[in-house]
C-alpha cells in the first residue's frame, strides 16, 4: 500500500515499533489479536489495528501540499479536514479557513471566495451543488480534492445499481458531511433515502409492505428522501450502502433486514431477489472493517477499563466507544490531558453529547489492565502520549523500556 507523507509529529516511535513488529508476523492481517505491553503495575491491550487509515494519510498529504504549492495565497477547507481537533488546528494555524462548519452552516459566504482562492475538498467529500458553485467561481473542486478513495468507491457503485434501476438507500448519519456528500452524488442518478439506524430500517420496511401509509413517509422521512421519491415504485427495487464510519455489522443488519422484507413481501425465490435487491457489501471500508474486528477480538481478553482516543464529533471512532462500552467501563478521551491524575479522567460521553469528569477511575487497580484504541483520524503520536501518560502516573518508565524490547 502507498505511502504517504505526513508531518513527523504525528508519528509515534512506540507504535510505528508494535505496528512493524505485527506486521511483519502477519503481513496478510489475519490474527486481530491485540498486542500486550506488561508492565510492573499496568498492562496496556493495544488493539491490532487502529490509527490513521489510508483515507485520512492522503487528505492530510493533499491539505499540506496545497499549503506549501501557495505560498501567499488564501487557502480554504470546505470543513474540517478530518474529525481530529489536533489535525485541524494544524491546518488553521498554516492559516487555511473553513468555508463551513461540520453540520453544513455556513461561515464564509461564497461572495468572499474569488477564482484565484485555492478550496480542499475534505476526506469526506462534498456534494454535487458545492462542486457547482465552485466551478461557477472559477474554482476547480478536484486540485486538492481530498475524498477519500473509499468514499468515491460507495459513490461509484451507487452510480452503477442506481443506472440499473434500483433505488439507493444509505445507512448512515443525515447531518453528516460524508452522508450529505453521498446521497448528492447518488440523487443525481437514482432515488435515494437515507436510513440512520435499524430503527428507522424497521419503519422503512413497512411502507415498503404498505403496512404504513405513502403519505405518512413524506413527513416522517423529511429531509432523507431525493425528490420526487414515489413509494411504492422506488421501494420495489433496492441496495444499500453506507457512509463508510458506520458500524459494519450494522450496515450489514440493515441490508438484511431490507432484502428479507422485499423477498418476503414479494414471494421471491433467490433467483427472483437479484432483480429486486443489489449486492452492495463490497462498498465496506477495510479500514473501519479492521479496527472495529480488532477492538471485538481485544475485547475478549480480560481488562479493567477501555480507553478510545480520538475527536468527539468523529463517527468511527464514537462506534468503537460502542463496541467497548458494551463489555467494560470505556472512557472516549481527546488526548493525554485528560488523564488528570490516577484518579480523575475528563471524558467524553456518547448518550448526552458532553465532557464529564469521573473519579476513581482506575479503581484501586494493580496493575490496571487497560485497552487502548483510536479512531480512523487519530494520529499514532496522541496514542503514544496517553500510553506515557498511563506509564507516568503509575511511574512506569523503566518498565515500558523493558516491555517494548519485545517490538525493538
Amino acid at each position: 500500500m502507498k505511502s504517504f507523507e505526513v508531518p513527523l509529529h504525528y508519528r509515534s516511535p512506540i507504535i510505528t515499533s508494535i505496528k512493524a513488529h505485527r506486521k511483519g508476523l502477519d503481513k496478510l492481517k489475519k490474527d486481530f489479536a491485540p498486542s500486550i505491553l506488561k508492565l510492573n503495575k499496568l498492562e496496556i491491550i493495544l488493539a491490532r489495528h487502529f490509527g490513521f487509515c489510508y483515507g485520512v494519510e492522503n487528505a492530510i498529504e493533499i491539505a499540506f501540499k496545497a499549503i506549501h504549492d501557495n505560498v501567499g495565497k488564501r487557502i480554504f477547507l470546505l470543513s474540517e479536514m478530518i474529525h481530529n481537533p489536533q489535525v485541524n488546528a494544524d491546518l488553521l494555524a498554516e492559516g487555511l479557513q473553513f468555508i463551513m462548519d461540520t453540520k453544513g452552516n455556513q461561515l464564509i459566504s461564497w461572495d468572499e471566495l474569488h477564482k484565484d482562492d485555492i478550496v480542499i475538498v475534505p476526506a469526506f467529500g462534498t456534494t454535487l451543488e458545492i462542486e457547482a458553485i465552485l466551478k461557477e467561481k472559477g474554482i476547480e473542486p478536484t486540485l486538492y480534492n481530498t475524498t477519500c478513495p473509499f468514499v468515491e468507491k460507495v459513490w461509484n457503485r451507487s452510480e452503477k445499481i442506481g443506472n440499473e434501476g434500483y433505488t439507493i438507500v444509505v445507512h448512515g448519519k443525515p447531518n453528516h458531511e460524508e452522508t450529505r456528500a453521498t446521497f448528492s452524488h447518488s440523487k443525481a442518478n437514482t432515488p435515494t433515502i437515507v436510513v440512520k439506524d435499524m430503527n428507522q430500517t424497521k419503519r422503512l420496511a413497512q411502507y415498503i409492505t404498505g403496512a404504513l401509509p405513502e403519505e405518512q413517509f413524506y413527513e416522517e422521512f423529511k429531509g432523507q428522501y431525493s425528490n420526487g421519491f414515489e413509494v411504492a415504485k422506488d421501494l420495489s427495487r433496492i441496495g444499500v450502502v453506507n457512509q463508510t464510519t458506520m458500524l459494519a455489522s450494522d450496515t450489514q443488519g440493515i441490508a438484511e433486514y431490507l432484502k428479507q422484507t422485499i423477498k418476503t413481501h414479494y414471494q421471491l425465490d433467490d433467483d427472483q431477489l437479484k432483480n429486486h435487491f443489489a449486492d452492495t457489501r463490497d462498498t465496506l471500508c477495510y479500514a473501519t472493517n479492521d479496527n472495529q474486528n480488532a477492538v471485538t477480538e481485544m475485547l475478549q481478553h480480560e481488562a479493567d477499563i477501555a480507553l478510545v482516543i480520538g475527536g468527539y464529533n468523529s463517527s468511527n471512532t464514537s462506534h468503537l466507544v460502542e463496541l467497548c462500552q458494551e463489555v467494560l467501563p470505556t472512557y472516549f478521551i481527546n488526548n493525554e490531558t485528560c488523564l488528570i491524575d490516577e484518579e480523575h479522567i475528563r471524558h467524553f460521553v456518547l448518550s448526552d453529547k458532553q465532557e464529564h469528569t469521573t473519579a476513581d477511575y482506575t479503581m484501586g487497580k494493580n496493575p490496571l489492565r487497560v485497552m487502548i484504541t483510536s479512531g480512523a483520524s487519530c494520529p499514532d503520536a496522541q496514542v503514544e502520549n496517553v500510553i506515557r501518560r498511563l506509564v507516568s502516573l503509575f511511574d512506569q518508565e523503566s518498565a515500558l523500556e523493558a516491555a517494548m524490547q519485545e517490538y525493538a
